[in-house]
């Protein structure tokens, strides 16, 4: 069995953004070589997510007004948390959108369902970010 691994840079411009990393995750998977297996996609930061979805921009934009509605940015001071830092609505989104992504892989693609696509969500951005690509298999 073989393994793989390959960090992607990252750097929004704006405090949260979506950005499909499906053809970024794609090419690591041609670089190693790999067929068969499965490859694992995760931010290394508490406050950005990885997820599968649709590339369906209403569709996103659902995504941050009921992310809004469950943990609003503002107030700070609505957050223990918030005191040195101001991002516990962004630790909140994450834990909502979730950590990572497992996605198997078939003759050397992505095998995904018809409009399934890999999406990095940033809930704290403008500064440098990195995602971990994993590929184990044969």
């Amino acid at each position: 069995m073989k393994s793989y691994r390959k960090e992607l840079m990252l750097k929004l411009p704006k405090r949260r953004g979506l950005v499909n990393i499906t053809q970024a995750v794609q090419a690591a998977l041609d670089e190693s070589g790999i067929r068969e297996g499965l490859a694992l996609i995760n931010p290394l930061h508490i406050t950005a997510s990885i997820f599968i979805n649709d590339d369906e921009p209403g569709l996103h934009s659902d995504f941050e007004r009921w992310l809004e509605t469950l943990a609003p940015e503002k107030p700070y001071s609505q957050y223990a948390h918030n005191g040195y830092e101001d991002n516990a609505d962004a630790h909140l989104k994450r834990t909502v959108m979730g950590r990572e992504a497992v996605v198997a892989v078939t003759k050397g693609k992505l095998d995904f369902g018809t409009w399934e696509q890999l999406f990095y969500y940033e809930f704290d951005g403008m500064r440098n970010k990195r995602v971990l690509i994993k590929i184990i298999g044969e």
